[in-house]
């Protein structure tokens, strides 16, 4: 843990690159404090005040991980607010660990969902059950690699505060690797959304029940849809982030 204090004009594209993330982070974070205000009063009414199950606890826990993400995510990264390394390292560590356990969640109701389209079948379910397995072990050493492997450093910049995590060179290539079966598993999971509701939709034109089962079938991949092309936009934005050049050869020093 260190604190580094510079005002050289090598930092500055840095700087930049670091600010403009930075409108991205707090962005997000008014947009969830958004949508939970305009929807908590129909989320009392629908869920907290009906009768409970699995998929609630797993819904509302998905929600309010996400709140907690979404304002660490800004805390950490907005450059006018000043973090002691230790605390930014700290507060790093929480929020890589609560965004593992919302998505753990949040692919359980998945594979709730595409259990439910294709009728239950048992080998789908099966299937998904031990991806999930193989892809949550992967990412879950991945983390407590990178977590044993990682220092934070402040960083004044100019006038800004900046929190630098830094990895061992194999400690990347593990994340980067989570990152690509994170997106493999996303584009897996469309698929087969995809596929089962374009099956449903071409036998259901012979029955009477198709408006009504084709609905709740347009609103289940809608809303698989919509959830994935935000996946996609934020997992790429994440990279270039994370592995642009600016970024890199500012901190080359930092991975050893």
């Amino acid at each position: 843990m260190a604190i580094l204090v510079s005002y050289d004009p090598t930092w500055w594209p840095s700087i930049h690159a670091y600010r403009f993330s930075s409108y991205f982070g707090v962005a997000a974070f008014v947009g969830v404090m958004y949508d939970w205000a305009l929807t908590f009063g129909q989320e009392v009414e629908l869920i907290w005040r009906q009768r409970w199950s699995l998929m609630t606890v797993l819904y509302l826990s998905v929600r309010y991980l996400g709140i907690l993400s979404a304002a660490l995510s800004m805390v950490v990264g907005v450059p006018t607010i000043s973090l002691t390394d230790t605390v930014s390292w700290m507060m790093f560590t929480v929020w890589y660990l609560t965004s593992l356990v919302a998505f753990a969640m949040l692919w359980v109701i998945i594979i709730t969902r595409l259990h439910a389209m294709y009728q239950r079948d048992r080998k789908i379910l099966i299937f998904l059950v031990l991806t999930f397995l193989a892809i949550n072990t992967f990412d879950g050493v991945t983390v407590l690699v990178s977590t044993m492997h990682s220092s934070g450093e402040e960083l004044i910049l100019s006038g800004t505060y900046q929190c630098s995590i830094g990895y061992k060179r194999d400690t990347l290539v593990l994340y980067f690797a989570a990152w690509i079966l994170y997106n493999v598993w996303e584009v897996l999971t469309l698929c087969l959304a995809v596929w089962i509701a374009v099956k449903h939709f071409r036998e259901l034109r012979q029955h009477s029940t198709a408006g009504i089962i084709g609905d709740c079938f347009t609103v289940l991949i809608k809303t698989h849809v919509l959830y994935f092309a935000s996946f996609v936009a934020v997992s790429c934005f994440e990279f270039v982030v994370q592995f642009s050049p600016t970024v890199c050869q500012s901190f080359t020093y930092l991975y050893m």
